[in-house]
């Protein structure tokens, strides 16, 4: 599970790719993530009772397609796994809505860090000093390439 896609750029970002995923699609995708090894429709079909076995090998499909899953075939069946985790999906979500944030109206950027700064320093002042130490490090980085 190491490289994301190895299909088209507009394929290639996780964000993008869900930001077009459908309700299934997710129900799909989070069954997948609570199982430690690759799945078929069979296997999955107990936890979709209340769709058709085509349709979830269809919407397994389409995930394939949109590179969100691997899959191989042992016998007659196909067994689908998420290229990500959930915490690498989910991360990578979090830094394209950082990323359209920032590339945005630069007005709204300032109220955006500053709800971030205040979310991290209410769940943990370690976490606030982490965070600073970053900036810090960054900081320096770019203070070195000048």
């Amino acid at each position: 599970m190491n490289a994301w896609f190895t299909r088209s750029s507009s394929q290639s970002d996780p964000a993008q790719v869900q930001r077009r995923l459908g309700p299934l699609e997710w129900r799909v995708l989070e069954a997948l993530w609570q199982r430690p090894d690759p799945a078929s429709v069979r296997d999955l079909q107990p936890e979709f009772t209340d769709i058709a076995y085509t349709t979830l090998m269809t919407t397994l499909d389409r995930l394939h397609r949109k590179g969100v899953l691997s899959r191989h075939k042992q016998g007659r069946a196909f067994f689908y796994q998420p290229q990500l985790t959930r915490s690498a999906f989910e991360s990578a979500r979090a830094a394209d809505a950082l990323r359209v944030a920032i590339t945005a109206d630069g007005a709204t950027i300032g109220p955006l860090l500053s709800c971030f700064v205040d979310a991290v320093g209410e769940r943990d002042n370690a976490l606030l000093d982490e965070l600073e130490a970053l900036v810090r490090a960054r900081r320096a980085d770019l203070e070195g390439k000048r």
